[in-house]
C-alpha cells in the first residue's frame, strides 16, 4: 500500500482506478492494488489475532470510562510521522492495544490506566545483537540502568528477522518474537542476555535484530534495531 500526497489539479481520489484502489483513512490518502488479501492463517498469526481481539475486549468491557478517558488524553499528547512526513495522532483504543497486545506477548503484566507521563518510552541506542550459528542463540546487549530495566513491569521485547545473504541492501522482515528481556526493581537484568533464535540462521548471513521498551506504565518506545552477520 503506498501513501500518496495529492495537489495541483487532483485534490482527492476514491474508488478503483486500473487495478488500483484510492481511499482515504484517518491518517491520509492512499493506494492500494485491488487484489484479494492472502491470508495464510499461521500459528503465529493466529496468536498474534487472539491477543489483539483479547484486548479490544478489554478496551470495551474491562476498562472504566475515566481509563478509556485517560489513554484518549495520552493519545493526543503523541504525534508520529507517516511515509510521506505528515504528523498523525493515534486513538486511545490504538495505544492501548499497541502498548498491551506487545506486554502479553512477553508474559509482562496488562495496564489498564493511561500512563500519566505524556510521552513514548525512550528506546535504548545502545542495543547491540549478535547471532551465533554455533549455538543458535541471540546475544543482545543493553543498558541496564535505563528505566524500563529498573521496574518490575518494564520489559525490552525482541524480534528477529529471517536471516538473508550477506551484502543484501534491505532486510525488511518477515519478523518473530525471539523473547523478551524482563526489568526489576530490584535487581535489574544482566547484560547481555540470550534467546534461541526464532529462524535457523547459517554463517555468511545476515539478520536484523530489533526491539521495543515498554516501561511498566505501558508506555511503549518507537522501534530500534542492530544488524548483525551470523558468527560461526
Amino acid at each position: 500500500m503506498a501513501l500518496v500526497r495529492y495537489g495541483g489539479g487532483i485534490l482527492d481520489a476514491r474508488g478503483s482506478i486500473g487495478g488500483q484502489v484510492h481511499s482515504r483513512n484517518r491518517f491520509g490518502a492512499y493506494i492500494r492494488a485491488r487484489v484479494t488479501p492472502v491470508n495464510p492463517r499461521t500459528f503465529r498469526q493466529a496468536v498474534v489475532r487472539a491477543i489483539v481481539g483479547a484486548q479490544s475486549g478489554e478496551w470495551s468491557n474491562t476498562l472504566t470510562q475515566l481509563q478509556r478517558d485517560a489513554w484518549e488524553v495520552y493519545a493526543d499528547a503523541i504525534v508520529f510521522q507517516n511515509k510521506l512526513g505528515a504528523q498523525i495522532k493515534l486513538t486511545g483504543f490504538n495505544h492501548f492495544i499497541r502498548s498491551n497486545a506487545i506486554r502479553a506477548q512477553s508474559a509482562a503484566p496488562f495496564v489498564a490506566d493511561g500512563p500519566g507521563v505524556l510521552t513514548l518510552a525512550p528506546p535504548d541506542e545502545t542495543m547491540l545483537a549478535v547471532v551465533d550459528e554455533a549455538t543458535q542463540l541471540i546475544s543482545v546487549s543493553f543498558d541496564n540502568t535505563q528505566p524500563w530495566a529498573n521496574q518490575t513491569g518494564g520489559i525490552m521485547p525482541v524480534f528477529m528477522s529471517s536471516p538473508k545473504q550477506i551484502g543484501t541492501n534491505f532486510i525488511g522482515g518477515p519478523f518473530r518474537f525471539a523473547g523478551a528481556v524482563i526489568g526489576d526493581l530490584t535487581t535489574p537484568p544482566t547484560s547481555p542476555e540470550t534467546f534461541p533464535v526464532p529462524f535457523p540462521v547459517a554463517q555468511n548471513q545476515v539478520v536484523v535484530v530489533r526491539a521495543r521498551v515498554s516501561e511498566e506504565d505501558g508506555r511503549l518506545s518507537e522501534l530500534f534495531r542492530s544488524q548483525s552477520s551470523v558468527t560461526a
